[in-house]
């Protein structure tokens, strides 16, 4: 899986991209559901991560809806984003979009929502952190 950042990127945002093979494809020759959970799972992780610089855990994920089945041979990419912030918890939307190669032809395949929790040592829910203004990718947001 690559991720990348970028200095004019959103902070609060993650893009992963990933070819899809056949060891990930169920019968079909489609992405296995399950798989392409774990990947939005993945992105919501590392999304809800680098917004609260602190251990987070999943505690659900909501409203995921299958749009269009990706194909073997085709890519993904993940753009996941922190859409609502609470005192411990946050919101992170995560959209796949399917891209075959060969046309450059690119679609939503999959959406959802997870709800991810800033946890201490312990696994106990704690307040997250507010950013502070010392990252220079947050200065240059701010600016």
């Amino acid at each position: 899986m690559h991720s990348t950042a970028s200095p004019n990127l959103h902070p609060d945002e993650t893009r992963f991209v990933e070819m899809v093979f056949p060891e990930q494809a169920n019968h079909y020759g489609t992405l296995f559901g399950g798989h392409a959970l774990s990947l939005m799972g993945k992105a919501a992780f590392v999304t809800a991560t680098r917004h609260a610089r602190q251990s987070v855990v999943m505690a659900t994920s909501d409203r995921i809806e299958f749009h269009e089945p990706v194909h073997v041979g085709e890519l993904v990419e993940l753009v996941a984003q922190v859409v609502r912030v609470g005192r411990s918890s946050m919101t992170v939307a995560v959209d796949m979009i399917r891209e075959d190669l060969s046309s450059g032809r690119r679609k939503s395949a999959v959406r959802g929502t997870f709800e991810m929790v800033a946890v201490n040592e312990f696994g106990r829910p704690v307040p997250i952190a507010q950013p502070t203004m010392t990252d220079p990718i947050q200065r240059e947001a701010a600016s």
